[in-house]
């Protein structure tokens, strides 16, 4: 018999031969029956079955079951008298592959905070609320591939260990075969580390296949404790050859509003979960960010904004400040109440590798603002031209040899160019409503925390 999820089983017709693998989320022993409800992560729902006392070996079978064991259940779908769902499997054999023992085991028939769910990452897949996200995850996740292959785009894989700091920040995991580095004696014969970005070689890459993008890890070792950060996530990070920053803020946000629409028609059971038990009111607000354009204004303005919104913030607003996530917060939940395209930072609080403006103070640099999370996109036109690139490696303190071939891209064939980077536990976050991005990966790593 064809192997099917319990997704497809709740699909056929009745009257149909079934099989369904999973585990046990609750059993209801009636002694002449039994209702077992059985996950196999397929789908919010779960399959209810009916065991009748006649069939073969059901006493053995109910003294093994419990919450936790995994079963295979092979049996006959039948239309359910229940309103939850209209089939369930009335079953002719039952055979338990795994038992679990109720006094011990940690998901109990109740609601777990998110905080002791962290501790059992092993388990915590088993519950409603991880079992949505990952789903959701996956979505979007083929959403990202699906959007870019439509457009013509090359997915290419970057280096995880590189010898250089993209972003010049100098927050980085040292990756070393010795007990005290010694760069000239180590593996690769100088510095390495793990990479915060694959973005200078997504460049290599658009500068002969013109359109490519990457899906990722990467990594900083930032001691922060923040809902919002880790040391380990994933970044999809786009390169477009012949392109300026209006062609990026233009793939952006339809990047955006493709991965939106995507799990509103794909993940329909698991944001009705999230509307109800996480964010009261999620699925408008997703439909209403897929349907309206993105508002579009320069830093400046948004500066002035800030001052005027009589809005006491914790983080001082000044000309030339990193924008802070409530500033963010402020532009794309009240002030435009929609997502918000920055554009035109002042170049001393971007990269390196930023298009240097005609004013010679901001550079055409451009983030993505939306409500509950603040910046979920940042990018910016290339730096192409060699003599102000050199320059700018010079302002910003960093090494010319780091950077040599990176240069060299100016010297052979130059092009204008542009990308964005988009961190992808921040697009779960913000298309599940979940509040720390430390529940919407699968092991979350951050300060003092690998387990797992």
């Amino acid at each position: 018999m064809l192997k099917k999820k319990i997704k497809e089983l709740l699909k056929e017709k009745p009257n149909t031969q079934a099989v369904v693998r999973g585990w046990v989320r609750t059993v209801r022993d009636q002694k002449s029956f039994a209702f077992i409800e059985v996950n196999d992560g397929s789908t919010l729902g779960n399959l209810q079955v009916i065991a009748d006392a006649n069939i073969p070996h059901y006493a053995e079978a109910m003294s093994k079951l419990a919450t936790g064991a995994s079963v295979v259940i092979s049996g006959e779908l039948v239309e359910s008298p229940g309103k939850n769902q209209a089939l369930e499997l009335k079953a002719k054999e039952i055979r338990v592959l795994g038992t679990c023992d109720p006094a011990k085991y940690p998901l109990q028939k109740k609601r777990h905070t998110f905080e002791f769910l962290r501790t059992i990452a092993h388990l915590r897949p088993r519950t409603n609320t991880q079992g949505a996200v990952l789903r959701v995850r996956n979505a979007l996740a083929f959403a990202t591939h699906l959007f870019f292959q439509q457009r013509g785009f090359l997915y290419i894989q970057t280096p995880i260990i590189t010898g250089s700091d993209c972003e010049g920040g100098g927050e980085m995991f040292r990756v070393t075969t010795l007990e005290k580095p010694d760069p000239e004696k180590d593996f690769f014969g100088k510095s390495a580390y793990l990479t915060v970005s694959g973005q200078l070689e997504g460049e290599i890459a658009a500068c002969a296949l013109s359109d490519i993008y990457t899906f990722g890890p990467t990594f900083r070792a930032e001691n922060s404790n923040t809902s919002r950060h880790l040391a380990e996530f994933w970044m999809i990070e786009p390169e477009m050859a012949f392109a300026d920053l209006k062609d990026n803020m233009e793939c952006a946000e339809a990047y955006l509003k493709f991965c939106v629409r995507y799990v509103l028609e794909h993940c329909k059971e698991d944001l009705e979960f999230f509307d109800k038990f996480i964010e009261n009111g999620l699925i408008g607000r997703l439909q209403h960010v897929a349907n309206s354009p993105f508002a579009h204004i320069p830093y400046t303005e948004a500066i002035s904004i800030l001052k005027k919104s009589g809005k006491q913030f914790e983080f001082p607003v000044e000309w030339g400040i990193d924008l802070q996530s409530e500033h963010e917060r402020y532009l794309a939940e009240e002030h435009c109440k929609k997502p918000v395209i920055l554009t035109d930072y002042p170049t001393d609080i971007k990269s390196f590798y930023m298009r240097a403006n005609t004013d010679g103070k901001t550079v055409a640099a451009m983030d993505i603002l939306v409500p509950k999370i603040g910046e979920i996109i940042g990018g910016s036109q290339r730096e192409e031209r060699l003599d102000v690139l050199e320059k700018k490696i010079q302002d910003f303190g960093l090494k010319r040899e780091d950077y040599w071939w990176y240069l060299e891209l100016r010297e052979y064939g130059s092009v204008p160019h542009a990308g964005f980077g988009l961190g992808f536990e921040r697009l779960v976050l913000f298309t599940t409503g979940m509040e720390n991005i430390r529940d919407v990966i699968p092991f979350p790593r951050y300060p003092g925390h690998a387990e797992f």
